[in-house]
């Protein structure tokens, strides 16, 4: 593959890679680093010439999930304190509609974090990627029916995290 190839091939996946990151992990840094490894092992994994690349969307897609899943792997070990969390060095926000809007966003990936990770993967590749049935299917290497009840379960066990979290 030529550097022009690639260059394109770069600009038009980069931006889907990191939405489906950012749908799953909320810090920006990790987002941009993990998306870059990504791209990082597509390179390595094309100069090695090993087993053809048939589907380079799918291919990155799924080395996304597995470095998600390595982030938290490593995230779990090492807690770490979100300066979000010290009112006093956040600036304040004036808008109620940006704050409702974080809140929702933040408080669905606060409680995905409780769903399995084939769920999270799931609601990522469907909603954030808006990828079809049988692509997702693909990517995750389950049939189309396991991905339908992985998104079932999923958005019911996710629409109960959502109410137990409302409830005072």
């Amino acid at each position: 593959m030529d550097n022009g190839a690639l260059a394109e091939l770069h600009d038009q996946l980069f931006p889907i890679v990191f939405r489906y990151v950012r749908f799953r992990v909320d810090e920006n840094q990790a987002c941009e680093d993990i998306t870059s490894e990504v791209f990082l092992r597509f390179l390595t994994a094309l100069r090695q010439g090993g087993r053809p690349i048939q589907d380079a969307r799918a291919w990155m897609l799924g080395t996304a999930s597995n470095l998600i899943h390595d982030y938290y792997r490593i995230k779990y070990r090492r807690p770490t304190e979100n300066i979000e969390e010290h009112e006093s060095l956040v600036a304040p926000q004036t808008t109620e509609a940006v704050l409702d809007r974080k809140f929702t966003s933040e408080e669905i990936r606060r409680v995905m974090q409780y769903l399995t990770p084939d769920q999270q993967n799931v609601l990522a590749l469907r909603f954030s990627q808006e990828l079809s049935l049988d692509e997702t299917a693909q990517i995750i290497g389950k049939s189309v029916n396991a991905v339908k009840v992985l998104q079932f379960r999923a958005l019911g066990a996710l629409r109960r995290l959502l109410a137990e979290k409302a409830e005072p």
